[in-house]
């Protein structure tokens, strides 16, 4: 089994910064993906980011190109979303996700193991 703990959300205004951080613990060893899924309210969840273990792949959601960056700590067992540049758009509750095997990172139903959310607000 893996644990997810997010923690980073909060209330923005338009145009600034977060990062959130989600801390993985228990068989870590087996994570292969790590993923950012975002869910706003009445909308199904949708892919925002995702990083290979080794970190030497990460795909972006088209909406998030060039504001979010994902990264990872090995070392920590801990994967961060920045975010720049928010909008009223990226309002959602956001949830990391763990993934075990290879495959497609964009799809929610790959991924085995997920946090419990941490809510963003972005005001105008």
């Amino acid at each position: 089994q893996v644990q997810l703990v997010e923690s980073g959300g909060g209330l923005v205004q338009a145009g600034e910064s977060l990062r959130l951080s989600c801390a993985a613990s228990g068989r870590t060893w087996s994570i292969y993906h790590m993923g950012w899924f975002r869910q706003a309210p009445g909308k199904g969840r949708e892919f925002v980011a995702a990083i290979r273990r080794s970190g030497d792949a990460t795909y972006y959601a088209d909406s998030v190109k060039g504001r979010f960056t994902i990264s990872r700590d090995n070392a920590k067992n801990t994967v961060y979303l920045q975010m720049n540049s928010l909008n009223p758009e990226d309002t959602a509750v956001y949830y990391c996700a763990a993934k075990e095997f290879g495959g497609s990172a964009i799809f929610s139903s790959g991924y085995n193991y997920w946090g419990q959310g941490t809510q963003v607000t972005v005001s105008s």
